[in-house]
């Protein structure tokens, strides 16, 4: 792609920005000579001075608060941190330090990050989202803050959790960033410690009906499809029964995923199956420690499991 920005404008684009990175051709051609430190430095060094400085914060709030500024000034150094080591760096932009972030949403916030679509937005979505400055968008992840993580109701507070999930996109599956658009769906909140706090960044309203939020939705996934055609909408994080509904209500008709109900569906299908390679999950023989408590978890989240054809009421055996 070409090179549309010159001088200081590419310092201020996180996703062009190398900082001390450019190389002498570079600055010469992208009009950022003064603009910078006169050095060039490789990525391992900038890494090091990312690492210095994360080793005097003294907790993994300050941690996150950190990286996210990082990511707001320099993508490439962002993801090079936290895939530097993902066991130590994953867990502080994610899950279980975004839970922290979460809460204290509007009091650390910074800058603005993805999109923030209010109910009473309602008949101008698409106008809207055409405000995004990407045009080619393949993944939404959309929450409406009604139930984050083992919390409950966050409001816009969890606005936090489709900006860290498409991190991880990134980060684990090398997805674009300019491919994906965290967004929060704001049709208020019954959190009443949020709608009293003067720093909270949503609407001051409790939920509404359930049809109402529904008929908002509506709109909202129509307005995907004509905005954005290629894309994938991506629900995190709603409350269990709006979560199966809105999966029910479209999954026949547009590009949806639930990660709550299928992606743990997934990933606990995975682990059935490679546990199987390992024992005997289906009555054959011996059954591996845990099992038990494995099927009683499965309950609760393998709806995925009753639509696969071989792999029916435990029968985990490839029958193709």
């Amino acid at each position: 792609m070409p090179m549309t920005k010159h001088g200081i404008e590419v310092l201020r684009d996180p996703s062009l920005n190398k900082s001390t990175a450019f190389t002498e051709e570079e600055k010469q051609a992208l009009g950022i000579v003064g603009l910078i430190p006169d050095v060039t430095e490789s990525e391992d060094l900038q890494l090091s001075r990312v690492m210095m400085q994360l080793g005097h914060k003294t907790t993994d709030l300050d941690r996150y608060v950190y990286l996210v500024n990082l990511l707001d000034h320099n993508e490439t150094l962002f993801y090079r941190t936290i895939m530097s080591d993902p066991a130590r760096f994953l867990p502080i932009v994610y899950d279980p330090t975004i839970g922290e972030a979460c809460l204290k949403f509007g009091h650390i916030y910074r800058q603005a990050r993805g999109m923030y679509l209010s109910i009473t937005r309602r008949g101008k979505v698409k106008d809207i989202l055409r405000n995004w400055p990407e045009k080619d968008v393949r993944f939404i992840c959309v929450t409406d803050g009604g139930r984050i993580l083992g919390l409950g109701d966050l409001g816009a507070n969890g606005a936090g959790i489709p900006i860290g999930k498409l991190e991880l996109y990134t980060a684990c599956a090398g997805v674009p960033p300019q491919y994906l658009m965290p967004m929060y769906l704001d049709a208020g909140t019954n959190n009443e410690q949020y709608l009293h706090d003067p720093l909270y960044l949503g609407m001051r309203k409790t939920q509404p009906k359930t049809e109402e939020l529904y008929s908002f939705v509506d709109e909202f996934v129509a307005a995907v499809q004509e905005v954005f055609p290629k894309c994938c909408i991506h629900f995190e994080d709603w409350t269990g029964s709006d979560a199966v509904h809105l999966l029910g209500r479209y999954r026949d008709k547009y590009c949806v995923y639930n990660d709550d109900v299928q992606g743990t569906a997934g990933i606990v299908l995975a682990g059935m199956i490679n546990a199987e390679r390992e024992g005997d999950l289906c009555g054959r023989g011996s059954v591996p420690p845990g099992a038990a408590e494995w099927a009683n978890f499965l309950a609760g989240s393998g709806e995925q499991l009753l639509h696969l054809p071989g792999h029916w009421h435990g029968d985990l055996r490839d029958t193709s």
